[in-house]
């Protein structure tokens, strides 16, 4: 499996060198790893999980890859390259674990060894290993919980889905699965929701002082409606809710299944089917392939399950492979024809391997071309002390090092309430903050694109062939609380000018 990985991983860095021009290990294929880098770095460096120094702040929905990440800058150096590193050593793990499961689930050594190469080798799992997002280690401790689960180890099972959860909170909803699947009990019921209380709680807490709810501003700042919509006052149409959505996100769910190997829309009903024929009510986590999507569009819908090479799913992707395993070795009768079965399956994960790592060099592209590349500019043409304004404040912020006022509220919630205002809200709390930078997608925000008096364009990058940036043109603009300019507006606060 290991050898597997390491072709998978080959392939996708040729894909990156052949068309990004670049063989670096600091690349990434979304802006949103280097919000964690930042985190990362500064709780490295003392100064607390904070976005901008000294400022503490919940702003991630994945601070347990956060910390790992802290970790390993504390031992090593802040170095971006240790985000892939991690990256591979947990899908690498996630594929040993996978077959782990598929032997507790068939007996059958042949199958378990296919569930974990077409693991290893399946295209978002390999992206997530690269992609410095905290999906690798969501899929390993989720395929680890089932692993425990299936051999019976009820409280490990519990404890590595309440771990789960702060890296990927989609993983929550396999915690009342495992929990309904075997008899109930009080210590059972107990140590479930025991594990998951010890785990959440702090975060929680953390995230109420800090933004002032329990959600971080991440999720506050993103939820487009369902339950955790209508609580935090992100209201939609009922028809929406409970139908257009679900369905939505259900269509959307079994296209990327698809696309991630041809043969699991196929054969996961096969699989479940199986699993439940001999095991019963034991088999009930494994219903979480057809919640999902529902908990997502019910719960706390933003995007779909599909969204950005499945970032919000790929936790399920190692399960979806056993289960669509076993269900191919359900129904095939014969040791040829199950053999052929599981070479055709394998084959079609090798099969999504290619337009994949297509995805995935054009992604690296176009992060380097404007985002990283605008933060080397920032570094060059901006005094250390400036204050930037940003929609997209992963890697400007962290290669720059300057501070931030976030425009979408993910590591600045107090602009969450000025944002329901729209463009014009954005604008009273930027006459607040002061920043002395302007930098965003004028396709965003047009209204502020055109306040000629107010921001003044310097500097632009446009990509040619976008496939993953917000949008593509992105400009800075000098400010006119610009503190360097000839006569700047005075700002009513001095100092530190972000606003927690």
């Amino acid at each position: 499996m290991a050898a597997a990985l390491a072709l998978a991983l080959g392939w996708f860095w040729l894909r990156q060198r052949q068309i990004a021009s670049s063989s670096g290990l600091s690349s990434f294929p979304l802006d949103d790893p280097w919000i964690h880098l930042q985190f990362a770095r500064n709780l490295a460096e003392g100064h607390g999980f904070a976005y901008n120094p000294g400022v503490p702040v919940g702003g991630s929905t994945a601070p347990l890859w956060t910390l790992v990440l802290a970790a390993a800058f504390a031992a090593f150096g802040s170095q971006p390259v240790l985000a892939k590193a991690l990256g591979a050593l947990a899908v690498l793990g996630a594929s040993v674990l996978a077959r782990q499961l598929a032997w507790r689930w068939t007996q059958h050594r042949a199958v378990a060894l296919i569930a974990g190469l077409a693991t290893a080798t399946t295209g978002p799992l390999v992206w997530g290993a690269l992609s410095g997002m905290e999906v690798a280690l969501a899929a390993l401790l989720v395929t680890g919980a089932l692993a425990a689960y299936a051999a019976g180890r009820d409280a490990t099972a519990a404890l590595l889905l309440a771990v789960s959860a702060l890296a990927r909170p989609e993983a929550s909803l396999l915690i009342p699965l495992c929990w309904l699947a075997r008899p109930i009990t009080w210590r059972r019921t107990a140590i479930t929701f025991g594990a998951a209380a010890a785990c959440l709680t702090p975060w929680a807490l953390f995230n109420l002082t800090t933004t002032g709810t329990p959600l971080p501003a991440t999720a506050a700042a993103k939820i487009e409606g369902g339950l955790l919509g209508f609580l935090t006052g992100t209201y939609e149409p009922l028809s929406t809710a409970l139908l257009g959505r679900p369905w939505q996100f259900t269509v959307e769910w079994v296209q990327w299944l698809g696309l991630a190997n041809i043969l699991l829309p196929i054969a996961i009903p096969l699989g479940l089917w199986a699993l439940w024929r001999k095991f019963g009510r034991a088999a009930l986590p494994a219903a979480v392939l057809i919640l999902h999507p529902l908990g997502m569009a019910l719960l706390a819908p933003f995007r779909g399950p599909g969204f950005q090479e499945g970032r919000y799913s790929i936790q399920l992707l190692p399960l979806a492979i056993v289960v669509a395993i076993a269900g191919l070795y359900g129904v095939m009768a014969g040791p040829r024809i199950r053999a052929l079965a599981g070479v055709l399956f394998l084959a079609a994960s090798v099969a999504g391997l290619g337009p994949a790592a297509s995805r995935y060099g054009w992604a690296v592209q176009n992060i380097d071309a404007m985002q990283v590349h605008l933060g080397r500019w920032v570094t060059t043409h901006t005094p250390p002390e400036a204050l930037i304004g940003l929609n997209d404040v992963g890697a400007i912020a962290y290669v720059s090092r300057r501070e931030v006022v976030d425009l979408m509220g993910l590591v600045t919630p107090a602009i969450i309430p000025y944002r329901r205002a729209g463009e014009i809200g954005v604008l009273h709390y930027l006459e607040r903050a002061c920043p002395d930078y302007l930098i965003i997608f004028p396709a965003w925000f047009p209204t502020l694109a055109a306040m000629s008096d107010r921001f003044v364009p310097i500097y632009r990058v446009r990509l040619d062939h976008n496939t993953v940036s917000g949008a593509d043109e992105m400009v800075v603009y000098e400010t006119k609380w610009n503190r360097w300019r000839p006569a700047p507006t005075p700002c009513a606060k001095d100092g530190r000018r972000t606003i927690s």
